[in-house]
């Protein structure tokens, strides 16, 4: 299926993918965002929605998941498309003109910013094949409303970031809170995991170091799982344990897929840019985590300047006669107000 052809095609729904597509619009031109993942929102959205950011100017504290919620009604006020679970597999250029192609779909489009973050991730998968067939049906590693576990035996698997982070955000909603992990080392950080710890030692939470999913039972006659076997990876034991939904918090497997092949610059995972967010391929930009110059610094708030400067830049590639500089949002009529 081939698409409306869009004046800017943006590679990513993140927060600056977001952002660059309510600036586009702004800007009065076309634009689309297209992103692997289920929902907008990239890492905030799967890795820590229930998490808080402090560093965004203007907003003293916010959660992440509320965060996005505002960058999507932001980017909503244009109406203009976010295709969610478009996985990019390819490039065509004819002129000036570029088609990205996904496994669903072919996207026209006169420019291409990518502001894909970390580039395309998906979560690990746990490696027991007795896990398979549950994924969807009890086991789920991507977590986006802690209300879905309230009053479920949850067991986690895992020794980060996300997994100590679920597991002391679950404690107050789920009946149990089991953690197991093949180690008795953590990434996650030390206070969380003290916090955990603490609410093991007072009974409200179990953790089972050197352990790992051994198979999963159903033994109550209908679809879903109740009994979970952990392994002992040292005694060679099996421990059972009764559980509704196990999630597996084994962190993502991220890479640049296709886009390495599209001759940009390239630094291992990222894309050098020049101060106009140029990736040395004419037409195509990027902003955001995926960028990398002297002295760049991944955060939200630098990846919302970049979109605004990349954004610019492609409305003046595409229509010369158009500046570079917008002028200020305060006096622009598109929102109502007294024009420049």
């Amino acid at each position: 299926m081939v698409q409306e052809i869009k004046d800017i095609t943006i590679i990513g729904g993140g927060p600056t993918g977001l952002f660059a597509l309510f600036y586009a619009g702004m800007r009065s031109v076309s634009a689309q965002i297209i992103d692997a993942l289920p929902d907008a929102g990239g890492q905030l959205t799967a890795l820590y929605p229930e998490k808080y950011i402090f560093d965004v100017a203007g907003i003293p504290q916010v959660l992440a998941k509320d965060f996005v919620r505002s960058l999507v009604e932001q980017a909503g006020r244009f109406q203009q498309p976010i295709h969610l679970m478009h996985r990019v597999t390819g490039l065509e250029q004819d002129g000036k003109e570029f088609v990205l192609v996904t496994d669903r779909d072919r996207f026209p489009t006169r420019s291409i910013i990518i502001a894909a973050g970390i580039g395309a991730f998906a979560p690990r998968r746990l490696p027991q094949r007795c896990a398979e067939q549950w994924y969807g049906r009890g086991i789920y590693d991507i977590v986006t409303d802690p209300e879905a576990f309230r009053d479920r035996r949850v067991l986690i698997i895992g020794g980060g970031d996300t997994a100590f982070d679920w597991a002391t955000q679950l404690l107050d909603r789920a009946s149990r809170v089991t953690l197991a992990h093949r180690s008795d080392l953590f990434k996650a950080h030390d206070a969380t995991v003290a916090q955990y710890r603490a609410a093991v030692e007072s009974g409200r939470a179990e953790l089972y170091t050197f352990h790992e999913l051994h198979d999963i039972e159903c033994r109550n006659g209908n679809d879903r799982f109740s009994h979970v076997l952990l392994r002992d990876v040292k005694a060679k034991t099996t421990r059972e344990v009764e559980v509704d939904v196990v999630l597996p918090m084994l962190g993502f497997v991220s890479n640049m897929g296709v886009i390495r092949d599209w001759g940009l610059s390239l630094e291992k995972n990222d894309i050098i840019v020049n101060s106009m967010m140029e990736t040395g391929r004419p037409g195509i930009y990027a902003a955001g985590d995926v960028t990398a110059y002297p002295g760049k610094l991944k955060l939200i708030a630098t990846g919302f300047g970049e979109a605004a400067t990349a954004v610019n830049q492609a409305v003046h590639w595409i229509y010369p006669e158009k500046k570079v500089a917008p002028g200020h949002s305060s006096n622009m009529a598109l929102f109502g107000q007294k024009d420049d």
